[in-house]
């Protein structure tokens, strides 16, 4: 199953609850490859690793899990783009409770929005894959859809298409939007393969941060795409990561931002006190390692346990932090 990093299980308080954690999964039926930067890649291990995730969740009976985006890979053939997807889904569905799925841009590449969706069970009638949920009184989890402005997912005339390929245009010179060859610090980040958030979406967020500030809860943050610069690499942030973290910073219930699509993985606490965790990808783990997590949620903590890539983060809310 794999060993747990760093933190201890015990705790003097028992938690209001925990749930599953893993990002990147990526899985296809391919050979063996390697990212841009040559980092290798298991294209078929990966659904292991998930298999092994599911495994150790039901047996610890957690209350839900989040997959934080990229289900399959986009080298996956097209022509087994909607099997393979249904084929990780199900794997999903043999956890023993509720599963939140997150979009990414590797889902995107192989299916568009109105055929995704639903297979995800995000259920929204004009495409988007932002939603809210709230376990437990105390808490509540707000999901970002990070292509939300994108020039994948939707159709080629879409208006978000349109508006994704005209902010690429002005801000990316190459020819290949991918490339990030000649942009500068954290001008890096205006690539295809991310994406941004839009007017409607930034007036939803700030409606539930809102009434979650009149409940007096707590919120954790999930988003594919990278909120923080000093817990990712320039090139995987969302494009308007500082809009979206000035709007949370005007609030005090947000303490904590999950997210995915930088396989090394990450972890800052930014000047608000809110931490950021990248999460370590499934897709990257050598035969017979792991790269998934539980978390238990505190009143005052939230503790990440990882599994081998996974490295475990103590996350205390607006106190001295510890990461293990």
């Amino acid at each position: 199953m794999g060993s747990e990093n760093g933190l201890a299980s015990a705790h003097e308080k028992q938690p209001l609850f925990s749930f599953g954690l893993i990002s990147d999964v990526q899985y296809s039926d391919i050979p063996d490859g390697r990212s841009f930067l040559g980092v290798p890649r298991y294209y078929r291990h990966s659904i292991l690793v998930l298999q092994r995730a599911v495994q150790n969740w039901n047996q610890r009976k957690h209350k839900f899990v989040i997959n934080c985006g990229d289900i399959v890979d986009g080298f996956c053939p097209r022509d087994r783009s909607l099997n393979t997807v249904k084929k990780i889904v199900d794997e999903f569905d043999k956890f023993e409770g509720q599963v939140y799925h997150l979009i990414g841009n590797h889902c995107l590449y192989n299916l568009p929005r109105k055929k995704l969706l639903p297979l995800l069970k995000i259920h929204n009638l004009e495409g988007h894959a932002y939603y809210d949920f709230s376990p437990v009184p105390e808490f509540r989890f707000v999901v970002l859809d990070g292509y939300d402005i994108s020039a994948i997912g939707w159709p080629q005339d879409h208006p978000r298409t349109l508006e994704a390929m005209k902010f690429l245009k002005e801000k990316n010179p190459n020819q290949d939007k991918n490339s990030p060859t000649g942009l500068i610090g954290l001008e890096r980040r205006f690539l295809m393969f991310n994406g941004g958030i839009g007017k409607k979406q930034m007036e939803w967020l700030n409606n539930v941060l809102q009434e979650s500030t009149e409940l007096k809860q707590n919120v954790v943050v999930c988003c594919h795409l990278p909120l923080d610069p000093s817990a990712s690499s320039k090139e995987a942030l969302l494009w308007n990561y500082n809009e979206v973290m000035n709007l949370i910073h005007r609030y005090n219930c947000v303490k904590v931002c999950f997210s995915g699509h930088d396989h090394k993985g990450g972890y800052s606490i930014d000047s608000h006190g809110i931490h950021h965790r990248v999460l370590e990808a499934a897709l990257e783990c050598p035969p017979g390692t792991n790269s998934f997590g539980y978390v238990e949620v505190y009143e005052d903590k939230i503790s990440l346990y990882g599994t081998d890539r996974m490295k475990s983060t103590e996350m205390y809310f607006n106190t001295p932090n510890v990461n293990l």
